[in-house]
């Protein structure tokens, strides 16, 4: 999320690497695995009325039209346990924390699916609808529009459960294959200056152009669906009408390239990275167009067998933040002439009052699936800064290694320790948007990485 101004890895193997060719789309899923159950689903997300656009601060009008439905979709899988196990992928800016916990309560009721088992991961658009969540009370809605917010929040899960629920309806005796591909829009955004880092351009900053591609095909080999990845920000657009970004159309080039199949679209570690240049529906378009080219080319290629069963783990890491500011502190910010700074110091005041003390940890989702020793893919929450899914890789092996950001609950940016240390929007200032009182202690990165480590090894 944007306020309103504005490679060290291994050699990809060489089965892995984009290939053109005659290689017929099916032939990905021809060699032998173990069977598994796989079943696809999708909903309509697109909201029926005019509602205001998440993501940018400085929009001051609801929605005008849609440039192209928005969906929830899911991938439900059922192991050699007889266990369920679903990801599900929105056209939102986010999934919050309570969204989440009320959907897996009601999946865990009607389906049996465990929380851990249950993946909740949005594209970042910021061309999709306000919801409830840490970044409502920026964007300057009046009484209508709040409602409308809320009567479309809470109809979320609803259209969550009916994408598993075509999903579980689905499931089918299938294999699941794994790939890499490479798609090279994303550029890193922290540019340094001597006024310090500033949200513009650094071509010689750390990113990660790896697309992460888990193919789910039938006995026979043809593709059913694909669940695909890319770190970057899906922020190509500012306009005013409903639309996936660049993933919203790689969805649909996929789709079109491959009748029968179901594309759903997971955000990487994108936090400080953004499709550059931008701003124009032909760059979106042309974006798109490219990262469904990269998934097309793995999946003609040879790719690897993914097994079960499937070992999910979920935990709540308690980040900690920095010193809590004082009740003058917050007295006087709540006089502030900045209508954000404003805003957080009355909420902040509210929570101390109710509580008696600001809370100083927050807790962080961070979620894992192993599919047996063929496939990890590591879920975390927030605006995870692309550092994390180098080290993660570093420290797992790029080439087993599906990692998923924006996951579970937008709880707001996840610098590393580099980043945390140089400042900027992702180090400290987009707190203010996320509604904390301050950046988030040293030991950030720390505590992350630690948590997954246990997690991974963890019996």
């Amino acid at each position: 999320m944007k306020n309103k101004s504005e490679k060290g890895a291994k050699q990809v193997p060489a089965h892995l690497i984009l290939l053109a060719g005659a290689l017929g789309v099916v032939s990905a899923c021809t060699a032998s695995a173990a069977e598994l159950e796989v079943g696809m689903g999708r909903c309509v997300i697109t909201p029926q009325h005019s509602q205001w656009l998440a993501g940018y601060a400085g929009r001051n009008a609801p929605s005008d039209g849609a440039i192209h439905d928005l969906y929830a979709k899911a991938m439900v899988i059922r192991d050699e346990s007889g266990d369920l196990a679903a990801i599900v992928t929105t056209d939102l800016l986010g999934i919050s924390a309570d969204l989440s916990r009320r959907t897996a309560e009601l999946a865990k009721e009607r389906f049996g699916i465990p929380r851990e088992r249950l993946i909740f991961t949005a594209s970042h658009t910021h061309s999709g609808p306000v919801i409830h969540d840490r970044l409502q009370s920026i964007y300057p809605l009046d009484e209508e529009q709040r409602r409308v917010v809320t009567e479309y929040t809470e109809a979320l899960p609803g259209h969550f459960l009916e994408a598993i629920q075509e999903g579980v309806d689905t499931l089918e005796p299938g294999l699941l294959k794994w790939g890499i591909g490479q798609a090279r829009f994303a550029v890193n955004r922290r540019e340094y200056t001597p006024d310090g880092v500033i949200n513009r351009k650094n071509p010689i900053g750390p990113v990660d152009h790896d697309v992460p591609v888990l193919a789910a095909c039938d006995p026979e080999g043809k593709v059913r669906g694909v669940l695909f990845g890319y770190a970057c920000h899906n922020t190509t657009l500012c306009i005013q009408q409903f639309c996936g970004d660049y993933a919203g159309f790689a969805q649909a080039a996929i789709e079109e390239r491959m009748p029968g199949t179901m594309a759903l679209f997971t955000e990487g570690c994108g936090g400080d990275q953004n499709p550059l240049p931008r701003r124009k529906m032909e760059l979106c378009r042309q974006y798109g167009q490219e990262l469904g080219e990269a998934v097309v080319s793995v999946l003609k290629a040879e790719m690897s067998p993914v097994t079960g069963p499937i070992r999910a783990v979920y935990q709540e890491a308690p980040l900690q933040l920095g010193e809590p500011p004082s009740r003058e502190e917050l007295e006087k910010q709540a006089t502030s002439e900045n209508v954000y700074v404003k805003k957080r110091a009355q909420n902040l005041l509210a929570s101390l009052d109710e509580k008696g003390a600001l809370d100083t940890t927050y807790p962080y989702p961070i979620q894992l699936w192993q599919f047996s020793d063929t496939l990890q893919m590591t879920v975390l929450a927030g605006e995870v800064v692309v550092d994390y899914a180098l080290l993660l890789k570093h420290l797992f092996g790029r080439e087993k290694q599906y990692i998923i950001a924006y996951a579970n609950d937008l709880c707001g940016y996840i610098p590393s320790l580099r980043v945390l240390r140089e400042g900027g929007y992702e180090g400290a200032d987009a707190m203010l948007y996320y509604g904390f009182y301050g950046p988030w202690a040293g030991n950030v990165e720390e505590t992350i990485l630690s948590a997954v480590e246990e997690l991974a090894r963890s019996q």
